[in-house]
């Protein structure tokens, strides 16, 4: 079965001068992957993996480029134009991505980008981005995750208390501001944590799992805060307890522990007001 704006294993059927014919099966029949997609040595019977999607003049056509994202998956897109229709996104194809008038929270700006939720429409079968994410994204973990599971992450909206974050392309989550550590960019993707499940089934998600009261394990968190902190955290041997808690999730025995460990490896360089990151 052939599946609009996703990538599909075709058969080759027919080879012709611009190019060969794929399977689309009985609902789409023949499909074109235009001449010049088309890997070398390729024969008929040979099965092919490519993108199928409408072309500039609405029809069904194949593409060995990779979009940068597909349908059932939310991006962060740059508008490269806005008319009559609606704003038009770069999604890595030659054809741009429709961003209907109706499916906007607010009105794009050619060179912006926005995270948008990319969906087959039912009325065209046409995929169409959506900026309604939250349409898209379940609130409550049910049972598809625990914590301390690792998830891809994707930073969506600035929220007063942090960030709202895209979790597996499913679900939303919040990352507290303390726990990012610096400031994340719109669209932004990382590697992160489940860290709580609240009892109203709300998701709280981190970037680095707490560690335990071992030497090892919370050296390796400095080092990982202070590269994403711009190489400095304005906590020290004077730091109050629960400050280095709230940080990292140790006692203030164990953090300085840790740090006499790193200034000993010469990793950091140790200040009035805080530690820095050695440069090498």
């Amino acid at each position: 079965m052939v599946h609009i704006g996703k990538t599909n294993h075709l058969r080759v059927v027919k080879e012709v001068d611009f190019g060969v014919y794929l399977d689309g099966g009985e609902q789409y029949g023949e499909i074109l992957l235009p001449i010049r997609y088309v890997p070398k040595h390729t024969k008929v019977g040979d099965t092919l993996e490519v993108f199928i999607y409408y072309d500039s003049e609405d029809r069904i056509i194949a593409t060995t480029e990779t979009p940068y994202a597909q349908v059932g998956e939310f991006a962060f897109l740059e508008v490269v134009d806005v008319n009559k229709t609606g704003a038009f996104l770069n999604w890595g194809l030659s054809k741009d991505l429709l961003l209907p008038y109706d499916e906007q929270t607010h009105r794009p700006e050619v060179g912006k980008a926005y995270v948008v939720y990319i969906f087959q429409d039912d009325a065209t079968s046409r995929p169409i981005a959506s900026m309604k994410i939250r349409d898209f994204l379940d609130d409550e973990s049910l049972d598809d995750f625990e914590v301390g599971q690792p998830v891809d992450l994707m930073s969506a909206n600035k929220t007063d208390l942090g960030y709202q974050m895209i979790i597996n392309n499913s679900h939303v989550g919040l990352l507290h501001q303390h726990e990012a550590m610096r400031s994340l960019n719109h669209g932004e993707k990382l590697q992160g944590f489940i860290q709580h499940i609240r009892d109203d089934h709300k998701i709280d998600v981190c970037l680095h799992l707490k560690p335990s009261e071992k030497t090892g394990e919370v050296t390796e968190l400095i080092l990982y805060k202070l590269k994403t902190s711009g190489g400095f955290l304005a906590l020290h041997d004077k730091s109050d307890p629960k400050d280095i808690q709230k940080a990292f999730g140790v006692s203030k025995k164990m953090f300085k522990k840790a740090i006499g460990a790193l200034y000993k490896q010469h990793q950091i360089t140790l200040e009035p007001n805080g530690i820095r990151l050695q440069e090498k």
